[in-house]
């Protein structure tokens, strides 16, 4: 009996399997760049956009699209990220009822831990750690970890936000402020100074009576704006918002707010957050007078 026909078609059919399984991981690999481009370009179209109103309708469409996108790679660490900076974004820009904002920013928190924890490295392993341990191991934090650090304290600040009147989440100021911190030692200027906006406001929520550092938040909020060479509009509207009302400087907050109002908006990258910027400046200025 002959066999080699048959060895033959066993290795015509290994090789056909080999080439396929090649092909189909190519293909995937393609998608995933696909995907992740896709993610990208749609982040950056959204801030760039100079009508808060199509973003507000349209954002949770693209959020949604995020999450089925995650239903099928659950372990993409660019949809995770991508997903959590939008919830972020989201939560803490549109959403004005304080149930969902807490939802969303809880959400955006849990995908921005999940991200960086899908390869373990010294950023996932804060998660475990008291709090000085963790203001040690945060402060050694190399450049290959600032990307996921700063997504992470982002998400975890506007977390807190969402939550000003919770005490359990307002003990976790100090973690998320020694990561923001190296964030901003190592890289200053990581998205237009953004890094110093949220340490400004998170020095900002209380008083130094109970606990707050105002005094930290004016030189965070100061070198923000100065790192962006005054383009960033949000970082001067949270300055009056935060600072100057915690420390009822009605001078600062008007000037301020003034010089929001009166910029030009657009700014590749920051165009949307400071149409954003403009129109709660306007609306703090109309309080003005109330509240000081």
């Amino acid at each position: 009996m002959n066999f080699m026909p048959d060895c033959a078609r066993q290795l015509r059919l290994s090789f056909c399997l080999a080439a396929v399984t090649t092909l189909l991981g190519g293909c995937a690999g393609l998608v995933s760049k696909a995907t992740d481009r896709m993610a990208t370009n749609l982040g950056n179209a959204v801030l760039n956009q100079d009508d808060p109103a199509t973003v507000r309708d349209g954002l949770p469409a693209y959020l949604l699209l995020l999450d089925g996108l995650l239903e099928g790679s659950p372990d993409n660490t660019s949809l995770l990220a991508a997903s959590s900076r939008m919830y972020s974004s989201y939560a803490g820009s549109f959403v004005h009822d304080k149930a969902r904002a807490r939802r969303l920013s809880r959400k955006a928190l849990d995908r921005a831990w999940k991200s960086v924890c899908i390869k373990p490295d010294e950023v996932c392993a804060l998660k475990e750690l008291a709090f000085e341990e963790f203001d040690a191991a945060a402060a050694m934090l190399g450049d290959g970890q600032i990307d996921g650090a700063y997504l992470l304290g982002s998400a975890w600040a506007t977390y807190i936000q969402a939550r000003r009147d919770d005490w359990v989440a307002i003990a976790d100021i100090p973690k998320v402020d020694a990561v923001l911190q190296r964030v901003a030692e190592v890289r200053p200027g990581i998205d237009h100074g953004m890094a110093w906006v949220y340490l400004g406001v998170l020095n900002s929520l209380r008083p130094a009576a109970v606990g707050g550092e105002p005094d930290k938040g004016r030189a965070a909020f100061e070198k923000a704006v100065d790192l962006s060479g005054g383009r960033n509009l949000m970082a001067k509207t949270l300055f009056a918002e935060f600072y100057a009302r915690l420390v009822f400087d009605q001078a600062l907050h008007d000037r301020l707010l003034n010089e929001v109002i009166g910029a030009d908006p657009e700014a590749p990258g920051l165009t949307l957050s400071n149409v954003l910027a403009q129109d709660r400046a306007r609306e703090l200025l109309a309080g003005s007078a109330d509240y000081f």
